[in-house]
């Protein structure tokens, strides 16, 4: 498989698990609350990276060692309670859509910071990609008037470390393996996550004899495997094989699959979204297009 096919792979696999983990974060806070979420995420992935990745940390050098601290805060540790709190109060369909954001961001973020051009056409084509979402996010207001639409802006700080995360691969890390920048992450959060869980009540009596508590586990368990384990080591790939805007573009398509699964959970949602989905995908078709040289 080419490069070109494979990062293509890379991006609808990971839409699908990543579009997938916002039913599993609401499932999960019907048994926890987000402190205890978020630290129960990050603590079994950190297990289940320490088994499958740790000898890929060998050769990494003290300077890649900071760059993959930064990483690993900026761009998995902080935005896991960021989400957990936001979908407390929102639904998991407007914060997959909010997620949507995280290109436009990424584009300024590596202008402003770490000097990555970007053409007109990839510019207009996060505009528009970001105009569906917001097209998603109004229909989904007028739905459901009684959310709490200022536990959104938590949405979007996460999408700036995402950001922030892309470039940080991408110019910093291009030489480390996928899998050793995602098990280096998570062996740094590991001691923040234990002092935050020894305060977070997670064995409290009432929370392991709660009705919830098996099955809220289990969906945290598939969330930290699949949607921050696998992903993540497929998505730092992903950032190796194209461009930090190509590899964020992913979060178009995210929302498509988390308001399916809203859908089906009961969550409202009208055909006019459809309409928005559209200029998502017509968003991602124009940062990523092509120009083809002409012919003399």
């Amino acid at each position: 498989m080419s490069d070109v096919h494979r990062k293509w792979y890379y991006l609808i696999v990971l839409s699908l698990i990543w579009g997938s983990s916002y039913i599993l974060i609401k499932k999960g806070l019907e048994g926890f609350n987000p402190v205890q979420l978020g630290v129960m995420r990050v603590l079994i992935t950190s297990l289940f990276m320490a088994i499958i990745g740790f000898r890929s940390l060998r050769g990494i050098s003290k300077e890649q060692w900071k760059w993959i601290a930064v990483s690993g805060i900026i761009g998995s540790f902080i935005p896991v309670f960021l989400f957990a709190f936001a979908q407390s109060e929102i639904d998991s369909s407007i914060a997959s859509i909010l997620n949507s954001t995280v290109p436009l961001f990424t584009i300024i973020v590596g202008f402003l910071w770490f000097g990555i051009s970007f053409s007109l056409r990839q510019f207009l084509g996060v505009i528009v990609g970001l105009l569906g979402a917001i097209i998603l996010i109004v229909l989904g207001a007028s739905i459901n008037p009684d959310q709490n639409y200022k536990f959104a802006g938590l949405v979007i700080l996460a999408t700036i470390g995402y950001a922030l995360n892309a470039n940080i691969i991408k110019s910093k890390l291009q030489d480390v393996s996928p899998l050793g920048i995602a098990t280096g992450n998570f062996m740094v959060m590991v001691l923040p996550a234990l002092i935050i869980s020894v305060f977070s009540g997670v064995t409290d009596e009432e929370v392991v004899q709660g009705p919830y508590f098996m099955s809220s586990l289990a969906y945290i368990i598939i969330l930290a495997i699949f949607g921050t384990c696998i992903a993540k080591v497929m998505f730092n790939r992903l950032i190796q094989l194209s461009t930090p805007v190509f590899s964020v573009s992913v979060t178009y398509l995210i929302p498509i699959v988390g308001v399916l699964w809203g859908l089906l959970d009961g969550e409202l949602f009208k055909p006019q979204q459809l309409f928005a989905a559209s200029i998502i995908l017509l968003g991602v078709y124009l940062v990523n297009r092509k120009v083809q040289p002409k012919e003399a």
